[in-house]
């Protein structure tokens, strides 16, 4: 059986959450507690439910927990946009974070469509009667 360290999306959300810690480093003292522990909690929160949906048995519980993560994503993505409006950390700096965001996002897109599919192929048969 394999793990969820096997996955890559995994993979890229534990980077990204390395990243937004790095990242969110450089801001003010006074949001350190504020948009910085939002951010970091989204990021944390995108491989953790990945992670713990893997670890489901079945892949209804695997679906519920991916969409999880892609709601974390998108939260990530919304505090990256305030981040930059207000004038917190790079330029450089967010835009990498989003980009590595949006590939996060169009991966975990990506699995669910690959898990739906899978389920779709093991649903018990019907009859037209």
């Amino acid at each position: 059986m394999r793990s969820h360290k096997d996955l890559e999306v995994w993979q890229l959300a534990v980077e990204l959450a390395v990243a937004v810690y790095a990242a969110t480093r450089t801001f003010p003292k006074e949001e350190q507690f504020g948009l910085a522990l939002q951010m970091r909690r989204s990021a944390v929160s995108i491989a953790s439910n990945i992670a713990e949906g893997a670890a489901r048995h079945g892949k209804k519980e695997f679906l519920q927990f991916l969409y999880v993560s892609l709601g974390s994503a998108s939260e990530l993505e919304t505090q990256l946009e305030i981040a930059g409006r207000v004038g917190l950390g790079t330029d450089s700096a967010l835009k990498q974070l989003d980009s590595r965001s949006t590939s996060v996002l169009k991966m975990l897109h990506g699995l669910i469509r690959s898990v739906k599919a899978r389920q779709a192929d093991h649903a018990p048969m019907t009859s037209n009667r």
